[in-house]
């Protein structure tokens, strides 16, 4: 196309510390790098709107009645309150397409304005709703007898899936961090379904960062101390190490949440470092030897690469988005279970060469990783996007003109 598409984007997650925001300002910045026309809707502690170079930002405040999702997730019941202000921002930048991250407050008002205003809509999954509401309803069933928690959530994850997925039928085309996503959405939805991987920064995360020279392996975990996460694994994977006879190593945890006090109470050796970023995050990366990751609730796992990237080997589940980052047995090892996480640890631990050898594979494997070249991808699908609904508008027509 010759001129530059006009992108309207409503992030559901922009200021908060995770991934999928992490991710969404990542695209701003290479839209303002590369002088791409951008309006971000995005809700924020206060109502504010500014322009930095091609980027437009309009911030919306939330209103009291607003509820946590999450510690860092919240929905405002009240939010179509800003419905006016944004519908005025939007026909005075006048978007071509209106791109939508997820089912809540931001993305519902992006979806229901798309359809008003008659812009074409894309769509990116970002985070797993529904599994990431399943663990924390078993949390939650914890009094019940097993088999009718697991009858109970099972039966909240498929509905929620469903409902989810009703909710990607509205976009032309849908965006997705891994391949299993991709089938999923493609046919659960009948809509183009595309690729949408993630990039590392491989200067910030690199094997140089490293400040310690010692003989102690370090585990390493980086990421929001959630039970969604499973990070309750750490606490079993040491007792089962120390049965095994073995010493020489260590915890490093960096992230905060609710699950820090039970980490912190029961794990014996561990280094817990808080929320980190910049510098401090990247030496603490490379201080690791092995990433144990046990989410099984994420679509994709950012922190999994930038653990490769920063030379560690990652040992991750089975389930969810991480496994499609690690080649098995050469940049890092995805366990079916409890027992695979402890005997691919100790495997690791017990043989450094190995443990040098994909270490160095998985810096390898992460260099292959360019955020420009994803975001490049997000503008074809862009471009995709717009020649969808053109075609669509066609076919509509002449269907009308047979009647």
């Amino acid at each position: 196309m010759s001129e530059l598409l006009r992108i309207a984007f409503f992030p559901d997650s922009y200021l908060e510390v995770n991934g999928a925001a992490m991710t969404c300002k990542r695209l701003v910045d290479y839209a303002k790098r590369n002088d791409r026309p951008f309006l971000v809707v995005h809700a924020a502690p206060k109502s504010e709107a500014w322009k930095d170079g091609s980027v437009d930002y309009l911030a919306l405040k939330r209103s009291p009645i607003s509820f946590s999702l999450d510690e860092e997730l919240a929905y405002d019941p009240l939010f179509q309150r800003h419905t006016n202000k944004v519908l005025r921002a939007l026909l005075e930048f006048r978007p071509d397409i209106i791109h939508i991250t997820g089912l809540n407050d931001v993305g519902i008002m992006g979806s229901y304005l798309a359809w008003k205003l008659q812009i074409p809509l894309l769509g990116s999954w970002h985070t797993n709703v529904h599994e990431f509401a399943a663990q924390r309803l078993r949390r939650m069933l914890r009094f019940l007898p097993d088999k009718m928690v697991n009858g109970i959530s099972n039966f909240a994850e498929r509905k929620i899936l469903d409902g989810t997925v009703l909710y990607y039928k509205m976009p032309k085309v849908v965006l997705a961090p891994n391949q299993e996503l991709v089938e999923l959405l493609g046919q659960g939805t009948h809509r183009v379904s595309r690729l949408m991987g993630r990039g590392v920064d491989t200067e910030m995360f690199s094997p140089s960062k490293r400040t310690v020279d010692d003989e102690i392996i370090r585990l390493g975990f980086v990421g929001r101390l959630r039970a969604e996460k499973n990070v309750r694994l750490l606490v079993e994977l040491e007792h089962a190490l120390i049965k095994a006879g073995k010493k020489g190593f260590k915890f490093l945890i960096v992230g905060e949440g609710n699950e820090r006090e039970y980490l912190e109470k029961n794990l014996k050796n561990a280094e817990f470092t808080g929320f980190l970023s910049g510098e401090k995050l990247s030496e603490a990366y490379a201080n690791m030897d092995i990433f144990v990751f046990p989410s099984e609730t994420d679509a994709f796992g950012n922190v999994a690469q930038e653990a490769a990237a920063s030379g560690v080997v990652p040992i991750v589940s089975d389930k969810g988005g991480p496994k499609y980052l690690v080649t098995h047995g050469e940049t890092g090892f995805i366990a079916a279970g409890f027992d695979d996480f402890l005997k691919y640890t100790i495997e690791l631990m017990e043989d450094k060469d190995k443990l040098e050898a994909m270490r160095i594979r998985a810096r390898d494997g992460a260099l292959s990783s360019s955020w420009d070249t994803i975001f490049a991808g997000v503008f074809d699908a862009y471009e995709e996007t717009i020649r969808v609904a053109e075609m669509r508008k066609r076919i509509n027509e002449e269907k009308a003109g047979e009647r």
